[in-house]
């Protein structure tokens, strides 16, 4: 192969693969608890019963439905204690579609989720729309439950005041502490918490 043959070559795939590079890139700018509790509609503590992916209704791309079951309602109106949530992405068959930065909600584990409905390909679905920002695992530490969010593997763009650490850190929250504060910010707001 002759040299200008070969930077030619090396030439088209570096075009190509910085052409690609930004398609597959998640970004995302790291918000505040005070942003995550006002600009999302229902606030759960539950644990997922179980996940089952499929097509969107015109075959065009993978959702995944996550049933949860709400041990405890922080904001929003839930009509009992088990709802369905949607993200995007999932495995149908030999198909898979990843979203990078969705929340990873596991079959048995506990969360704290802030979700919003939202229009997902195909459908209208209460969904994780700030995707790993909106999930929290919720964990056991040596002083208790915790909640640690998900967008501690993930970089963050920097906030407005040029913070990119995730919400309460590695360590997350002290459980009941978070759930305090995102009560006291929903009264100070003057969202209604209802469980029917």
């Amino acid at each position: 192969m002759d040299v200008k043959r070969f930077l030619r070559c090396v030439m088209a795939f570096a075009i190509a693969a910085s052409a690609v590079a930004p398609a597959g890139a998640t970004t995302l700018i790291r918000e505040s608890l005070d942003e995550l509790v006002r600009s999302n509609r229902t606030i759960v503590v539950g644990e997922v019963v179980d996940v089952h992916s499929n097509w969107n209704a015109d075959g065009t791309f993978i959702l995944t439905d996550v049933r949860i079951t709400a041990h405890d309602v922080l904001k929003g109106n839930v009509k009992d204690r088990e709802l369905t949530l949607t993200i995007m992405g999932g495995r149908v068959g030999e198909t898979t579609t990843l979203i990078i930065g969705n929340p990873n909600l596991v079959p048995g584990n506990s969360y704290v989720l802030f979700l919003n409905q939202e229009d997902l390909p195909g459908v209208k679905a209460l969904t994780v729309r700030d995707l790993v920002q909106g999930a929290f695992d919720v964990t056991i530490g040596k002083d208790g439950l915790r909640a640690v969010s998900q967008a501690n593997a993930h970089p963050l763009l920097p906030d407005a005041r040029g913070s990119f650490e995730a919400e309460g850190g590695r360590e997350g929250f002290q459980l009941n502490s978070m759930m305090q504060t995102i009560r006291e910010i929903v009264s100070n707001t003057g969202a209604r918490r209802e469980v029917k």
